[in-house]
C-alpha cells in the first residue's frame, strides 16, 4: 500500500475476510466446471457498511452482486453469490487468510494488498490467474486498459496473479509563489538530480523557507522509503530487489545517499524536521503556509492533504499556487528501464482462491467487478486514480492534477517487492538515509545498509553488492 491510507477500492488493500464457514469456496455439490447452471461464490474483502471501507462494501452488497446474478441469469445460470465483510487491522487479514488457503478454504474473490502477492505466491497459496481460470483470463478486454506498469502492482515473476484496484503516484510539488520569488520558472520541470539541488539553491535564499523536502529517516517510516529512497534509487537505474537478490552497497544506492546528504549537508533541507514523529504531518502544514519550496509526495497529498475544500492542511489557492512535476532520473536516460522520469506505487488488488470449485465462474466474477462499468459505480462520483486508463480519462477529466499522475506517471512506475521480507529491508532504508542525512558519507552508510539487508535475507549471497 501506499505510505499513507487511501480510501475504498485504493485501500481495499487489505487481505480477505476469510470465509472460514463450510460455503467457503463455492460450497454446491454439482460438479464444477464452465457449464455449471447451478453456481455459489463468495467475495471477500477488509470492508464493511458502516465501518471500515464502507463504501467498497455497500458497493459489493449493493451492485456488484445483484448485477452479476442478473448477468448470470441471462444465461441460464442460477447464481448464489454472498459477501464476507469485516473490517479489522490489515495485519490480522493477512495471517487469517494465510491460515484459511493452506487449509483450502476461503473466499473464491478476495480483495488483497499488492504488497503481500508475492509472499503468497512463494508460499504456494496463490496461482497465477491463467492456471487457476484457463486461457480467458488472458484475453479479457481490461488488459489492454491497465498499463504494463500498472499490472506489476498484481504481478510476481512476470505472472499475473491479480488485478489491480486503484493505484497512485509520486511526484515533485512545488510552490509557484515561492519560485516566482527565488527567480524559477512557474512550469518547472527538473531532468536531473542536479536541477533539483540548483533549484534548491536558490530558494534557500528566501527568508523562513526550507528550499526541499524528502522524507529520511525512520520517523516517517515507509513514507521514507516510498517518498524519497526508493524514487531515488529507481532513478539511478537501481531496484531494491532484482532477478531473486537484494541490493546492497551498490553505486544506485550510494547515488541515492549522495543526493540526501546534498540536500541536509548543503543546507537545503530541514534534518531536524525528519526525526520528529509527527514530521511528516508538520511537513504537510510548512508547505500550505509557503515555507517550504519543493515537497515529493503522492497523489494522496493532492486529493487529501492540501484540498482547499476538505484536506488536513487546506490550501485556498491550491489550483493556482502549487506546481507539479514528475520525479527525474539521476540524469536523462538512467533511471530503471533507461528512463528519464520515475515513480513508486502502491494500491490493492483483486484475486481468485486456487481452491475456487468454480475457478472460470469466479474469473467471471473478478473481470466484471473490474469491467469500466463496474469500476465507474465504485468511484460513485469521486474524482480517484484507477488502474483503467478508460475511466480515468472520463472521471479525471475536470482534475489536471490527477490526470496528469494517470497520463504521464503511471506508465513509468514503480512498486516494492511483494515479499516478506520487504518492510526489514524497508526500515534498513529509512536508517540508511538517517545516516546520510547526519553526515555519513555514501560508502559508510551504504556499507551499514548492506550488512543489516544480509542479516536479513540469509547472507551475501542473496545482495547485490
Amino acid at each position: 500500500m501506499s505510505a499513507k491510507p487511501r480510501r475504498a477500492a485504493g485501500v481495499l488493500a487489505a487481505f480477505t475476510a476469510v470465509a472460514l464457514a463450510a460455503t467457503a469456496c463455492g460450497g454446491s455439490d454439482e460438479p464444477a466446471g464452465k457449464d455449471a447452471k447451478n453456481i455459489t461464490l463468495t467475495i471477500s474483502a477488509n470492508s464493511i457498511v458502516g465501518g471500515k471501507n464502507s463504501a467498497g462494501a455497500e458497493w459489493i452488497e449493493k451492485w456488484v452482486i445483484p448485477k452479476f446474478i442478473e448477468a448470470q441469469k441471462a444465461k441460464g445460470v442460477t447464481a448464489k453469490v454472498t459477501f464476507t465483510s469485516s473490517g479489522v487491522d490489515d495485519e490480522v487479514y493477512k495471517t487469517k487468510l494465510a491460515l484459511d488457503l493452506r487449509s483450502k478454504g476461503g473466499a473464491d474473490v478476495i480483495a488483497v494488498d499488492g504488497i503481500w502477492v508475492g509472499e503468497f505466491a512463494q508460499a504456494g497459496y496463490l496461482k497465477p490467474l491463467s492456471e487457476v481460470a484457463g486461457d480467458q483470463v488472458d484475453s479479457w478486454e481490461g488488459w489492454s486498459q491497465i498499463p504494463d506498469s500498472v499490472q506489476g502492482l498484481g504481478s510476481f515473476e512476470d505472472k499475473r496473479y491479480a488485478i489491480p484496484l486503484g493505484t497512485d503516484g509520486r511526484v515533485l510539488y512545488y510552490n509557484k509563489k515561492l519560485f516566482a520569488r527565488a527567480g524559477l520558472p512557474a512550469d518547472w520541470q527538473p531532468k536531473s538530480w542536479q536541477e533539483i539541488l540548483d533549484a534548491g539553491a536558490k530558494l534557500k535564499a528566501l527568508p523562513g523557507v526550507t528550499p526541499i523536502q524528502i522524507n529520511a529517516g525512520t520517523a516517517m517510516g515507509e513514507a521514507t522509503s516510498m517518498q524519497g529512497a526508493l524514487p531515488l534509487l529507481v532513478g539511478a537505474g537501481g531496484e531494491v530487489y532484482k532477478d531473486g537478490k537484494w541490493s546492497g552497497a551498490t553505486q544506485p544506492v550510494k547515488d541515492m545517499l549522495d543526493f540526501y546528504g546534498k540536500v541536509y549537508g548543503g543546507g537545503l533541507g530541514d534534518p531536524k524536521l525528519q526525526q520528529e514523529a509527527k514530521g511528516r504531518d508538520k511537513s504537510f502544514a510548512e508547505f500550505a503556509a509557503g515555507k517550504i519550496g519543493i515537497l515529493a509526495e503522492g497523489d494522496y497529498f493532492w486529493r487529501s492533504v492540501i484540498n482547499p475544500k476538505d484536506g488536513i492542511a487546506k490550501m485556498a489557492d491550491r489550483d493556482t499556487t502549487v506546481g507539479y512535476a514528475m520525479i527525474p532520473a539521476k540524469q536523462p536516460g538512467a533511471g530503471i528501464r533507461g528512463q528519464d522520469f520515475v515513480s513508486m506505487s502502491g494500491g490493492g488488488v483483486r484475486t481468485i482462491n486456487p481452491n475456487s470449485k468454480f475457478p472460470a465462474q469466479a474469473w467471471e466474477l473478478l473481470s466484471f467487478m473490474h469491467s469500466a462499468e463496474a469500476v465507474k459505480a465504485e468511484l460513485a462520483g469521486e474524482a480517484r486514480i484507477t488502474a483503467r486508463q478508460d475511466v480515468n480519462k472520463e472521471v479525471l477529466a475536470g482534475d489536471p492534477m490527477l490526470s496528469f499522475i494517470t497520463e504521464k506517471v503511471l506508465p513509468l512506475t514503480a512498486y516494492r517487492p511483494p515479499l516478506a521480507v520487504y518492510p526489514q529491508v524497508s526500515v534498513a532504508l529509512q536508517e540508511a538515509t538517517a545516516a546520510a542525512t547526519a553526515g555519513k558519507s555514501p560508502d559508510e552508510a551504504a556499507a551499514e545498509y548492506q550488512k543489516k539487508v544480509e542479516g536479513f535475507v540469509g547472507g551475501p549471497g542473496n545482495v547485490t553488492s
